[in-house]
């Protein structure tokens, strides 16, 4: 029992935990936002890697309770104006990370080429900064989210090697429709049109996402410089800890 407390204390001092249960500081986002969309990506095929992602049981977003209250802020703001929040990503456990990892070192699996990366050279996604062998959504405290019209439009189905792929970046008539409002491209499009301050967007585009991009940081949110979905609670309880429990 004392080299087990040791070695656990080794652990979280390193900056990881391997745990099995969701630990208490963390909630399924629905049970302080019933009426957030769900629509997590990495619980689907319809996503870079082109697979339900390790680690992703089940299609629900866990956050820490801090980052989920500062949430219901921005979604307060929103309701009286008839729009609401759709959530792509939470919690990402070390294990989806792990996965990233070995999808993007094998350069010869493209099938989602066209959808997600349809300028990069996969064997750059390292050197260019698209994938990692840590995220803070394994933190517990970063969202990938946009904003939407309540209530939602339908949205199809995505079938891998079925459904006609078109580049991520393209007009929101001609990309994967996506029932939230026009952001310019679709999500986890790795492409500089992604970065939430490119000026090469049309007027509504940029509107939209200053609007989520000042509510966000409102409630206490920071944004990520070449992502317009991914926003990071700037005191997030766990700033160094990386944890691996599953989503379910």
């Amino acid at each position: 029992m004392k080299k087990m407390i040791l070695l656990l204390l080794a652990v979280v001092v390193s900056g990881w935990v391997q745990a099995s249960e969701r630990p208490d500081a963390f909630v399924e986002i629905r049970e302080v936002i019933p009426d957030a969309i769900m629509d997590i990506r990495y619980f689907t095929e319809h996503n870079f890697v082109g697979a339900r992602v390790d680690g992703y049981e089940a299609p629900k977003c866990y956050l820490t309770r801090e980052a989920a209250q500062a949430l219901a802020g921005v979604r307060a703001d929103l309701a009286p104006f008839g729009f609401g929040i759709k959530i792509y990503d939470c919690f990402r456990p070390q294990r989806a990370v792990d996965h990233f990892v070995r999808w993007a070192r094998d350069v010869d699996d493209t099938a989602t080429r066209t959808e997600f990366y349809p300028t990069v050279d996969k064997r750059n996604l390292f050197r260019d900064g698209y994938i990692a062998e840590k995220s803070g959504h394994s933190r517990g405290s970063t969202v990938d989210l946009t904003i939407v019209e309540l209530p939602p439009a339908d949205q199809p189905a995505f079938i891998l090697g079925q459904t006609e792929q078109q580049d991520c970046f393209l007009p929101a008539d001609q990309r994967f429709p996506d029932n939230g409002i026009d952001m310019g491209t679709g999500f986890d499009c790795f492409h500089e049109i992604s970065h939430p301050e490119n000026p090469n967007l049309n007027a509504q585009q940029r509107l939209n996402r200053l609007l989520l991009k000042t509510l966000m940081e409102k409630h206490g949110f920071k944004y990520y410089d070449k992502e317009w979905w991914h926003f990071t609670l700037a005191d997030e309880p766990f700033p160094d800890t990386y944890f691996d429990f599953v989503v379910e």
